[in-house]
């Protein structure tokens, strides 16, 4: 059960609205490490923009790489996300 709350689709306005139909639009869904920041769709944007630019864009390392890391470091952590 989750402990923290979010905004669901059905109950979403603007912004929140644009901002989930966009990262649908990107990656098919929206995730819910995403979706706990709903409750402040101005830092919902931010964080979305930077993992875009940063975490999620070839660089140094691949964005199959930054997956896989965060992946392994999620599991470390028993995180399900």
């Amino acid at each position: 059960m989750a402990r923290i709350k979010w905004v669901a689709d059905d109950q979403a306005t603007e912004p929140l609205t644009s901002l989930y139909a966009a990262m649908r639009a990107s990656s098919g869904a929206v995730p819910d490490i995403m979706r706990t920041m709903s409750l402040r769709p101005d830092f919902l944007r931010a964080i979305d923009e930077a993992a875009r630019l940063l975490h999620f864009t070839d660089g140094a390392l691949t964005r199959a790489q930054h997956e896989m890391i965060a992946s392994y470091v999620s599991a470390l952590n028993r995180c399900h996300f």
